[in-house]
């Protein structure tokens, strides 16, 4: 059976060449009460981790969401990066149970305290570009966050194109008013990338392309929400 250090390197797919970073990124500042020669808890690392997380995050949005205005853009950071989220991210990792911890801190939940586990995985992520660099640590936080439209979808409702588009469509035009088609699909089995339309009552108002059908439609919507043909939407 892995350890738990063993078995959060593996869900970040990332091996430390210095084990002695992820100890302290995962060394929480009640550990030391009970350890008085180790004199630095993962507060450092985490505030290292926060910059970067930031950083990349920042760069991903941006690219990703070029349309956006910084309004709309710092909104989806925030919500990708509060307190509940990171938790919630850290918990994925399986964080809570490679957590070094004082004997009572542990007695009292704080393996599942949503600031413990923020701090961790923040710190856990400086770690990570201590040991391998800018470039690492960017490819696993992209990791880590994966499908960034599926992410939003659950913390920023709006954040749906499909269903921003729909609810500015549906209560003038009707539910039946859009229309999604497939065009194109190219690609070898492993490597698809599909062509999407988006139909305003017949009428072309958006395209799209992802490597996947859903994601190609997303992208179909998000250029049909500034069609001339839609309804603005209600203040």
């Amino acid at each position: 059976m892995p350890s738990p250090s063993e078995t959060v390197q593996a869900r970040l797919n990332y091996q430390f060449s210095n084990l002695e970073l992820l100890e302290l990124a995962l060394t929480h500042p009640s550990w030391l009460q009970e350890h008085p020669k180790i004199t630095w808890s993962n507060q450092r690392l985490e505030y290292l981790g926060d910059a970067v997380l930031q950083l990349v995050l920042t760069d991903l949005l941006f690219s990703r969401y070029a349309d956006e205005r910084e309004g709309i853009l710092s909104q989806r950071r925030s919500a990708l990066t509060n307190g509940t989220y990171l938790a919630c991210l850290a918990e994925e990792v399986k964080l809570g149970p490679a957590l070094r911890l004082s004997a009572a801190e542990d007695q009292a939940g704080g393996r599942t305290k949503e600031s413990a586990l923020e701090d961790a995985l923040e710190a856990v992520l400086g770690a990570v570009y201590q040991d391998g660099g800018f470039d690492e640590a960017k490819r696993v936080i992209h990791s880590l966050y994966g499908d960034l439209d599926r992410r939003l979808a659950k913390v920023i409702p709006a954040a749906n194109p499909k269903g921003r588009l729909q609810e500015r469509v549906q209560p003038i035009l009707g539910n039946d008013a859009l229309r999604y088609e497939v065009m194109h699909i190219a690609g070898e089995d492993h490597a698809r990338e599909y062509e999407a339309r988006v139909y305003l009552r017949d009428h072309l108002i958006g395209t799209g392309r992802g490597t996947s059908k859903k994601s190609a439609e997303e992208e179909a919507a998000r250029r049909g929400l500034d069609s001339e043909r839609v309804p603005p939407a209600t203040p």
